[in-house]
């Protein structure tokens, strides 16, 4: 029986221990190359997942990442800074992995063959058809995963899988999937390499376009930030001054009358009008700041023909 293409050995990287340091460097690096190749190929399996992802979250829906080993540790990674990154609820974006966050210094003691537990964090969690659950597994085949985005999809959650292998079970039995063929890696089956940059490329991407799709970014700034601190004050009023032109104590003073948060804060810069009113706008608009802009703007007269 062929093993799957993540456990296969690599015949370009099978001298590697008779390698000098350079050459042992630039074989992984030439390795490396496929994993943004490897992404390319499955941006439009992407674009339902941030879609729905978007729509979901916007209705008060989490996205739970689900994963054992390195794939766990990397949602786990990508998680846990989207409140800090983009202003959401830190229960927003979640990250499950077996035996929970105890277990990430030692697999080990996580088991990912435990189906009953990954049921059951559904369960206990009350993920439904608000959520979205994104099953990481560079297998395809992990227990756990597969067990959670089955439970998952039965509570009538939005699926997606992140996998390695082609014509796997997490791809099957999910609504889409990322299937990232980054090929066998340098040491064989070390999957924590290709395997997982590829998948933390895939969450970079996913979390980061649901963001931007929520409203959380203008232009390509992150504005969903409340200075509470000194520094992140010269912060907020860098970016006012510098999105806006305004002078730096006109920021001040606009950024104190909205309680030292920043995106109404632009809104009043950007349009001259109060607080009150760009609040009342960023919430007819969806937190959106440009599709506010956008609506403000008279539509161009058209010319009379001669």
């Amino acid at each position: 029986m062929a093993l799957p293409l993540t456990e296969q050995v690599n015949p370009d990287t099978e001298d590697i221990d008779r390698c000098g340091t350079l050459a042992i460097l630039q074989k992984i690096n030439r390795e490396d190359r496929r994993v943004a190749e490897a992404a390319e190929k499955c941006l439009e399996a992407l674009v339902p997942a941030v879609e729905a992802a978007a729509e979901r979250l916007a209705r008060g829906g989490r996205m739970f990442y689900f994963g054992a080993g390195t794939s766990g540790r990397i949602g786990v990674l990508d998680a846990s800074e989207c409140a800090c990154t983009y202003g959401v609820p830190p229960d927003m974006v979640q990250a499950v992995i077996p035996g929970g966050y105890e277990t990430i210094p030692d697999a080990a003691l996580g088991d990912e063959d435990d189906t009953a537990a990954a049921e059951q964090e559904i369960r206990v969690r009350g993920i439904g058809e608000k959520d979205v659950v994104v099953g990481i597994a560079a297998s395809g085949t992990t227990p756990y995963v597969l067990a959670a985005v089955r439970a998952a999809r039965r509570a009538g959650a939005y699926t997606v899988g992140v996998c390695n292998n082609p014509d796997t079970p997490l791809e099957r039995e999910t609504d889409t999937a990322a299937v990232l063929l980054t090929g066998p890696e340098v040491i064989q089956g070390s999957t924590r390499m290709k395997a997982g940059t590829s998948a933390k490329l895939v969450l970079n991407m996913l979390s980061t376009a649901v963001m931007i799709r929520l409203g959380r970014v203008y232009r390509n700034r992150m504005v969903e930030i409340t200075a509470f601190n000194e520094k992140s004050r010269r912060r907020c009023v860098g970016i006012l001054c510098e999105l806006t032109g305004v002078g730096e104590a006109q920021a001040v003073q606009t950024l104190a009358a909205c309680g030292f948060v920043l995106k109404p804060a632009l809104v009043c810069c950007l349009t001259g009008c109060t607080p009150q009113q760009a609040k009342a706008q960023l919430a007819e608009h969806g937190g959106h700041i440009a599709q506010l802009l956008d609506a403000r703007q008279t539509p161009e007269t058209p010319k009379e023909t001669e």
